[in-house]
């Protein structure tokens, strides 16, 4: 049995984005080394079948914490808000685990060898949402002298999650940790603490969200050994577009030195005509090249 292990979920509405996910690391010949397991949140009987023969383990998401039912009734799906922080307990078999969103796909090996590296000696290896062009996640509104309003994706989830005003204020304008991509080993004592933290925010606040704060807790107040990787590890497409460098066929940071894109991630969508891509894979949107010429692409993993 492999070593390590790659992990994501599903309900049947993403099974397309899970199965180009699943197909881009097997167009790698290194995913041989690597098991892939996936957790159902919601996937109808044929597409399990159709997953048993690419994947190595498939598991019933659960609510691993106690979610009240008023909360999650007919949301199979928000099982990921839970699911992800208990990956040992569901695939005891490895030594380091590697999530992917499903709305993700691989485009260079470079950034699997990265996490898997870069979650040794326990640490957590993530990505933070800032960078050159990213949108910015927190802005401060001044209203009158010293005084200013916070629209902080951290603030706002922290005030709802009722995780007190204190540690509010130290997550506002931290760089927000996108968790849809992160690995980590079995024995790391990030998985505990997240899991403390999570029943914090789940306990009182939406559950949508709650593991992306609870890992913003763990890294920023409990401050848990971190490996931070660069952005190309997990391109958020919706925060700034790609380039497209036609000479070599690859997705690449719009930036130079243009480093290929690792990773791509399709998280909150990318809109036309209010159709997201992740939903139609037919959609297009306009990007420029290396060159500065404008093409329509689909960012969806093509076979």
């Amino acid at each position: 049995m492999n070593k390590n292990t790659i992990v994501s979920l599903a309900d049947s509405n993403y099974f397309d984005l899970l199965n180009e996910l699943i197909d881009s690391l097997k167009s790698f010949k290194q995913s041989s080394e690597i098991s892939i397991c996936i957790l159902d949140a919601g996937l109808s009987e044929k597409q399990r079948e159709k997953l048993s023969e690419k994947v190595d383990e498939i598991k019933s998401a659960e609510w691993d914490i106690d979610v009240p039912s008023f909360k999650v009734m007919g949301k199979d799906w928000l099982k990921s808000q839970v699911s992800r922080a208990f990956l040992p307990k569901y695939f005891p078999n490895y030594n380091k685990y590697l999530w992917i969103d499903c709305d993700a796909w691989i485009q260079d090996w470079s950034a699997i060898e990265l996490y898997f590296k870069g979650c040794e000696n326990g640490k957590l290896a993530i990505t933070q949402t800032m960078g050159p062009g990213y949108k910015i996640m927190a802005k401060a509104k001044w209203i009158f002298g010293k005084l200013a309003l916070i629209k902080s994706q951290n603030f706002k989830h922290a005030i709802s999650s009722k995780i007190g005003i204190k540690n509010a204020r130290k997550l506002a304008f931290s760089p927000h940790i996108n968790i849809g991509v992160f690995s980590l080993e079995k024995k790391s004592l990030c998985w505990e603490i997240w899991q403390k933290n999570l029943k914090k925010t789940l306990s009182a606040g939406k559950i949508f969200g709650s593991e992306g704060l609870a890992i913003n807790m763990s890294v920023y107040i409990d401050e848990v050994d971190t490996e931070f990787l660069p952005l190309h590890c997990n391109w958020i497409a919706s925060n700034l577009l790609p380039k497209f460098d036609e000479k070599k066929s690859k997705f690449v940071e719009p930036f130079l030195p243009n480093y290929t894109i690792g990773i791509m991630h399709l998280a909150a969508g990318l809109w036309k005509d209010n159709k997201d891509m992740r939903i139609d894979k037919s959609i297009e949107i306009e990007i420029k090249t290396l060159e500065n010429k404008i093409i329509s692409k689909s960012l969806r993993y093509q076979n």
